[in-house]
């Protein structure tokens, strides 16, 4: 068995996830009482936003330490190159 893989940002991925259920949850609720399209999609852009900033976190952190234990000391222009990689991924 694999020894559990945890950051410190794992919490707050949980948090996203568990509002990304409760929003499921009210959406299907809305379509079972017939509420409105446009308040069903509105629903589901909740959904949508709450899990895509949960896997924002999740990746984001995990490039910021996995990638660097995995590399281990790198030169300064290696560094740079490392950081912007970082810094673009943030519009994932």
């Amino acid at each position: 068995m694999k020894k559990p893989h945890i950051h410190a940002s794992h919490p707050a991925v949980i948090t996203r996830l568990k509002k990304a259920n409760g929003h499921l949850s009210s959406t299907i609720e809305m379509l079972v009482e017939g509420r409105t399209c446009l308040d069903v999609a509105q629903q589901l852009q909740a959904v949508e936003n709450a899990i895509h900033q949960a896997k924002k976190v999740l990746i984001q952190d995990h490039l910021d330490h996995c990638l660097e234990d995995l590399l281990g000391s790198v030169d300064k222009n290696q560094q740079d190159s490392i950081d912007e990689f970082k810094e673009i991924t943030r519009y994932l």
